[in-house]
């Protein structure tokens, strides 16, 4: 099993495993209005599309995505790449098992919402946003081309647009005073990036 493919075995497993645990979530009481959400959607879901293309791997049909950067890795820094990629899984699980049924698959407020500050949200604000941008940046990187990249790069803006939602909607939901001490001591993708409140 090469590198990349061994990538796109962990991708299917994280959103198989992830979809399947969707159905452990508390119950939501609040949501931003209709349509808030398409934003942060649209590059999310472009940004997915680039990612595969010129892939190789026969499941997404190695559709030619043009440009290519560079060429194949080494054997050593494509294997380093899948496990950046499963880093950023891991890192977005331990995210998602600390959040227990507050966790959900879009912007909401839960029962008895609180701000989860331990684990892996002592080091960024959005942690599971931060593992997925890894695992597709690393993705990327073993492609080589530059559509994966430029599509890399829409998923980060696109969860970049969805945790300024968040954060926005929560805000007014819970309390910009509940907000305001845990966006000022804590980065909100990038651990120990420095940052404004």
């Amino acid at each position: 099993m090469s590198p990349l493919y061994a990538s796109f075995v962990l991708w299917n497993l994280w959103v198989g495993s992830w979809v399947i645990a969707a159905v452990w979530s508390r119950r939501s009481e609040a949501r931003p209005p209709f349509g808030a959400e398409i934003l942060n959607r649209i590059p999310t879901a472009i940004g997915g599309l680039l990612l595969i293309a010129g892939s190789g791997v026969p499941v997404f049909g190695g559709y030619p995505a043009g440009v290519r950067l560079w060429g194949a890795l080494t054997a050593g820094a494509g294997w380093t790449m899948t496990m950046a990629c499963a880093g950023g899984f891991a890192f977005a699980w331990w995210a998602r098992l600390t959040l227990g049924d507050l966790w959900s698959g879009t912007v909401t407020r839960k029962a008895e919402h609180e701000i989860v500050e331990r684990g892996p949200y002592g080091l960024v604000r959005h942690p599971i946003y931060t593992g997925i941008i890894v695992s597709a940046f690393a993705t990327a990187i073993q492609i080589g081309m530059l559509a994966n990249l430029i599509g890399a790069a829409l998923i980060a803006l696109g969860f970049w647009l969805k945790a300024r939602l968040e954060e926005r909607f929560l805000s007014e939901e819970l309390g910009e005073a509940s907000y305001a001490d845990y966006r000022r001591k804590t980065p909100m993708l990038v651990p120990f990036w420095p940052h404004r409140a």
